[in-house]
Formats: structure tokens, sequence, C-alpha cells
């Protein structure tokens, strides 16, 4: 009975032993379990410090970008400006060559016309400087005198006669027609008929650019420039004006004036950029600065 007991008690002993040993590892267990997520939590908070230092540099950076695109953006507006400005003043340079131009076509003009009227009077004062070796009775040295005097007024030169029973359409039509067939001098004076009497027609300008073309197929190119040049003068608003400086460019490359005749040719691209004649004048400019 007693061995009984003993026997109970010591397996009650051993229970609750082995149960307290039980308890005692659990406890160890929980706690390493609490080491663990500490370290992990402390592991998260170090983690979310280098994330929140990244995000505060990355802010930086982008602040000095956003003030960088600020600066490029106004250095951008001002070059815009400027551009706009560059492009006014580039429009206005064809217009100030094209004024300075068409003043040096007009003092040209003016110059040939006061070289002829310098001739004509050379040719009228000369035989009157012309003594005879032998002396002359009175009388008729009064008649010399006065018949080698020129005239006080000079009279304007009178008209090209009017061919009779012809309208002025048909004046026009012949001329055309002898420039056509080749009978250029008959043209010149057709079309000088017609430009003569009816100056303010509505061909009067188409006139003029034939005598010039006359001319030109003649092979007399500087009384052809001299030709478009009173065209473009006195018809400036005529179909014909990108024909005139085209042939007034060929005209000046025909007397080796290649300069002047590059300038034509850049005038008449920037004023009629639009017309056939410019596509030959591009052509030619093109020529005359590869050769250079």
């Amino acid at each position: 009975m007693y061995r009984e007991k003993s026997g109970v008690f010591l397996f009650l002993l051993l229970w609750i032993m082995s149960g307290v040993c039980f308890l005692q590892g659990g406890d160890k267990k929980e706690e390493k379990v609490y080491e663990l997520i500490y370290k992990d939590v402390q592991l998260i908070k170090q983690s979310l410090l280098r994330l929140e230092t990244q995000v505060k540099d990355n802010q930086e950076q982008l602040n000095r970008l956003e003030k960088s695109l600020a600066h490029l953006g106004k250095i951008l507006t001002q070059l815009q400006l400027e551009q706009a400005s560059f492009k006014e003043k580039q429009q206005e340079i064809p217009l100030l060559y094209q004024a300075i131009l068409e003043k040096f076509d007009s003092l040209s003009l003016n110059f040939q016309k006061i070289k002829e009227e310098v001739l004509a009077i050379k040719k009228i004062v000369v035989p009157a400087e012309e003594s005879p070796a032998t002396e002359t009775p009175p009388a008729e040295e009064k008649t010399q005198q006065a018949a080698a005097s020129p005239p006080t007024q000079s009279q304007p030169p009178e008209k090209p006669p009017l061919p009779p029973d012809l309208s002025p359409q048909e004046i026009f039509n012949m001329a055309r027609e002898d420039y056509l067939k080749g009978h250029y001098d008959l043209a010149i004076e057709g079309f000088r008929i017609y430009l003569a009497n009816f100056p303010e027609s509505p061909l009067a300008d188409n006139a003029s650019y034939w005598i010039g073309e006359s001319l030109f197929s003649q092979g007399k190119y500087e009384e052809a420039i001299n030709q478009f040049n009173e065209l473009i003068l006195n018809y400036p608003f005529s179909d014909k004006i990108a024909a005139a400086y085209l042939k007034k460019g060929l005209s000046l490359l025909q007397l080796n004036k290649k300069e002047e005749a590059l300038a034509v040719f850049k005038l008449l691209v920037s004023k009629f950029p639009l017309e056939e004649e410019t596509k030959i004048a591009q052509e030619k400019i093109k020529e005359l600065i590869e050769k250079k």
C-alpha cells in the first residue's frame, strides 16, 4: 500500500516537474519571438529613415531641376523674341535693297538721258567753234553765226507718224508679228509708234517690254537694259515686271557684269517668289555662286 502511494506521488511529482519545465521552455520561446519582432521593427525604422533621406534628396534635386527649367524657359523666350526681331529685320533687307536698286536704275536712266543731251549739244556747238582759215565778209559771218547758234528752246521730239486706217490693237499686233518673224527693227518701230501715240493704253507696258526683247534679240544689251529700266520705272505694276528683271539680269550677264546680274536676280526672287521667271533666276543665282 505504501509502495503504491509512493509510486503515485512520484508520478505526480514527475508530471508537475515536466509541466514546470514546459512552461519555462514556452517563456523562452516567447522571449525569442519578441526579440525577433523588435529587431525587425528596428530594421524597418532604419529603412524608413533611409527612404526619408532619399526622398528629401530627390525633392532637392527636383527643386533644382525646376529652377533650371525656369531659367531655360526664360532663355528660350528671349531667343524667340530675338529670332522674331531678326526675321523682321531680315524681311526689311529686300525692301531696302529693292529701293536702292530702283534708285540706282533711276539714276542710271537719268545719266543716260543727260549723256545723250550732252552729245546732242556737242554736235551743235562743235561746228560753231570751228573758224575758217580765210576771212569771211561780215554779212556771211552773221549768216554763219545765225546758222551755227543753237535754238534758245529745245523742241519736243515729234511723235512717229501713225499708220492711217489702223486701230491701236492692229498696230500692236503688226509689231508683235514682226517680232515673231524676227524682223526686230520693224517690231521696234511698230512698238515705238504704238507707245508714243497710246502711252496710257492697257498694252503700253507690253509694247515697252517687247521693245526691250527685240533689242535683246539683236544683241543690243545696253539698249535693252535701258528699255527694261524704263518699263520698271514707268509701269511698276505691269505684269511684265518680273520678265523685265529677268531679261535685264540676262543682259548684264551677256555684258559680263556678273555682280550686277546677281543683284538683279536676287531682287527678282525676293519681289516675285511665285513667278515662273523666279525659277530661272534661282538657277542663275546658283550658277553664279558656284563659279565664284
